[in-house]
């Protein structure tokens, strides 16, 4: 049988403000918060919260046969609690109806798995929190900053215990091979790999509304019959975008939710059903393994990340900002913390490519690609000269090393601690369960002997009333035989 499992992610661009060379070292706030603000609340109301009242009309009619799973950035997140609660509150309460799933991603939405271990499994912990905080249950899938992908990657999730993650299906990593598989990390078999199918997700996030291409329009009978049609052992249609597509890429006017809306009706008829990644990773047994030596992801036409570090601005950016990642985990300060997840978000180095793309790119207040190389220089200088005030860069690599030795000691203690004090609440509510166990037996064993006490008292009792009322007859017939005798004898007597 086949199934559909549908996701969409939701990420929100830090708009950084016009910083010039001069503001270094006098100013330390980075960030455009008018517009920020304006963005997030434009994309709310137009996509967001539309989108989400959808899903849960479709939860309300189909019930637990519609699934949809969503994965959150830790920096959209914050965006969203600043500027867009009710999307949160609208995203807990489809969390609420048992049919949703929310995955794991890097809190900065940032490069961090390409450039440094412990940043990226740090990045994706403080995430997975935010998750937990929000939705009551940590992830166990992993969503990677736009879908990007290796064999490392993928050893490195299985290392962290993901059990499953999602990635491209691109055409030069498949080859002949279908996306419409569960397949596994050539280096770590344990971790399965969703593949989204591009064609499919394209056609609703990139060309639904689009009247030159060949396909428009598109009705959702033809969709589903298009998957229906597929052979009947491709069975996972894995269907990924972005949740702007709904009402932002795709807008409101070219009637794209009510396309989505009828995506279950449709699906039902056809005896395809929709599932969660974690209920597919769960459930489906892996064809083979997926070799992905070279990085890839969802972006343009190379399914690469020629997008974010294609070029040489981009990667001096890059290369400078995470040549301080050890020194702002040792750091800990939280205004650098924030300030450091919102210069790794993806868009940053985004803003800054040449290359041509299909898709089109707003660079924002950048009037260029070297604008946006500049203007976040000076702002990665000031930053850099804060982080450096807290631990400067006389401190050589050797002390560097044993700090943060230290650090991570320090953290596989904690954490050991932490999984024995799990361990023993663990044992503790298991013998707590056990003694209420033997006192409802004890009470239970002292119930039927009390019973069985009562029992035997009545027993006693109606034996011994039998008893009486048999001995009763014959003290009566005996006294009555005396009678009888006895006028006998005074007769004889007389006589």
């Amino acid at each position: 049988m086949k199934t559909i499992c549908l996701y969409f992610e939701i990420h929100q661009i830090i708009h950084l403000k016009r910083y010039r060379f001069f503001d270094i070292g006098t100013d330390h706030y980075y960030y455009d918060d008018y517009e920020n603000d304006r963005t997030i609340g434009d994309i709310a109301e137009r996509s967001y919260m539309p989108a989400l009242n959808a899903f849960l009309e479709m939860i309300k009619e189909h019930g637990d046969y519609f699934k949809v799973a969503f994965s959150l950035s830790g920096v959209g997140i914050e965006q969203l609690e600043m500027h867009a609660p009710q999307v949160l509150a609208k995203l807990q309460e489809l969390n609420d109806t048992g049919c949703v799933e929310f995955l794991a991603e890097p809190y900065s939405h940032g490069l961090s798995s390409l450039a440094n271990e412990e940043c990226f499994i740090a990045d994706v912990k403080k995430q997975m929190a935010k998750m937990e905080e929000y939705f009551g249950k940590k992830p166990t899938v992993l969503r990677n900053s736009s879908l990007i992908y290796s064999d490392e990657i993928g050893n490195l999730a299985a290392s962290m215990g993901f059990k499953g993650m999602l990635t491209e299906g691109a055409k030069h990593v498949l080859g002949w091979k279908s996306p419409h598989y569960v397949y596994n990390c050539c280096m770590a078999p344990n971790l399965k790999l969703l593949l989204r199918d591009v064609e499919l997700s394209d056609d609703i996030s990139l060309r639904f509304s689009n009247t030159d291409w060949p396909g428009y329009p598109l009705f959702a009978d033809n969709y589903i019959n298009k998957i229906a049609s597929m052979p009947d052992n491709e069975q996972v249609i894995n269907i990924f975008m972005e949740l702007l597509a709904l009402g932002i890429s795709q807008p409101l006017s070219s009637n794209i939710l009510e396309f989505i809306k009828a995506l279950p009706r449709c699906a039902k008829q056809k005896g395809i059903t929709f599932s969660t990644p974690s209920e597919i990773c769960g459930k489906m047994k892996s064809v083979g393994d997926l070799y992905v030596p070279d990085t890839l992801s969802w972006v343009d036409e190379e399914r690469d990340v020629s997008c974010w570090l294609g070029n040489p601005m981009q990667r001096e950016a890059f290369n400078k900002l995470y040549s301080i990642a050890d020194r702002v985990r040792i750091a800990n300060d939280p205004r650098i913390n924030q300030d450091w997840d919102y210069l790794q978000a993806s868009n940053n180095f985004r803003f800054m490519t040449t290359k041509p793309s299909n898709v089109g790119l707003d660079r924002g207040i950048y009037s260029s690609p070297f604008d946006a190389f500049t203007n976040y220089m000076n702002i990665l200088g000031d930053f850099i000269n804060r982080v450096n005030s807290l631990y400067p860069e006389e401190i050589d690599n050797e002390e560097l090393d044993s700090l943060l030795t230290t650090i991570k000691n320090q953290g596989d203690e904690i954490e050991m601690k932490d999984n024995e004090i799990v361990r023993l609440k663990a044992k503790v509510t298991k013998m707590q369960e056990e003694e209420l166990k033997l006192k409802d037996k004890v009470e239970k064993l002292s119930e039927k002997k009390k019973a069985e006490a009562k029992k035997t008292t009545k027993k006693t009792a109606a034996a011994k009333k039998t008893t009486t009322r048999k001995a009763a007859p014959k003290t009566a017939s005996a006294k009555a035989a005396k009678n009888e005798t006895a006028p006998a004898n005074a007769e004889e007597e007389k006589k």
